[in-house]
């Protein structure tokens, strides 16, 4: 039995969790990868390319031994459907990193050093916006305990909310960081394509996190 089914034997939350600090595992790579992008380090890019790549592929094998091992009917206060959209989220988050570093990887690509700044404001927050729904998620199991209801509720509802104000927060931060970029297009020249793609796939970083949040949040509401 492997210890994923051994987790199953108690709820299928623990292992939503776990596969939750596997992806938010992925969007903290974003600064060394960024950091190893700002000097031109190839090698580095690659390797940090590497680490991500193993960790999604980590966060494959349980979403799908979650899917294999999740039964059709759960004696929970959730349905099955609920635990695999919220799976899809977090996994959403896994494979954005996974987006970003490839192509950074294949093209070799440096931060211009008008753009440093503006991105690194940008991974922090999408860091921060990732871990605040893994905090989230792992509160899920006491929602279940208290059936969705009670102080409990309050306290993630206030959490989910802060969620949502720093995937806001990400929102302006890489339309600046765009802005930046726009103002460089002559100099970048082609490659201010793949920059504006770059920007766009990490603050989806944050989307993800906040759609991971939201889908709890209907959970409290129904």
């Amino acid at each position: 039995m492997s210890w994923i089914q051994n987790l199953f034997r108690r709820s299928p939350v623990k292992p939503m969790q776990e596969h939750m600090r596997v992806a938010v595992e992925c969007a903290r790579k974003m600064t060394a990868l960024l950091e190893a992008m700002a000097v031109g380090d190839r090698d580095r890019i690659a390797a940090v390319r590497r680490e991500i790549d193993e960790l999604e592929h980590r966060a494959d094998e349980i979403k799908n031994e979650i899917r294999e091992n999740l039964p059709r009917r759960l004696l929970m206060a959730m349905d099955r459907r609920d635990l695999l959209e919220i799976l899809d989220a977090q996994d959403s988050i896994a494979d954005a990193a996974q987006d970003v570093a490839g192509l950074a990887d294949q093209r070799g690509m440096t931060v211009p050093p008008e753009l440093a700044e503006p991105l690194r404001e940008l991974v922090r927050r999408v860091i921060t916006a990732c871990e605040q729904a893994e905090a989230v998620v792992d509160e899920l199991d006491e929602l279940v305990e208290t059936g969705f209801r009670g102080r409990e509720v309050g306290r993630v509802e206030q959490m989910i909310e802060s969620l949502c104000r720093t995937e806001t927060d990400t929102d302006a931060i890489a339309e600046r960081a765009a802005r930046k970029l726009f103002a460089i297009e002559a100099e970048l020249g082609v490659g201010t394509v793949f920059w504006y793609q770059t920007i766009g796939w990490i603050g989806d970083l944050a989307d993800h996190a906040e759609r991971v949040g939201n889908r709890i949040r209907l959970l409290i509401a129904s």
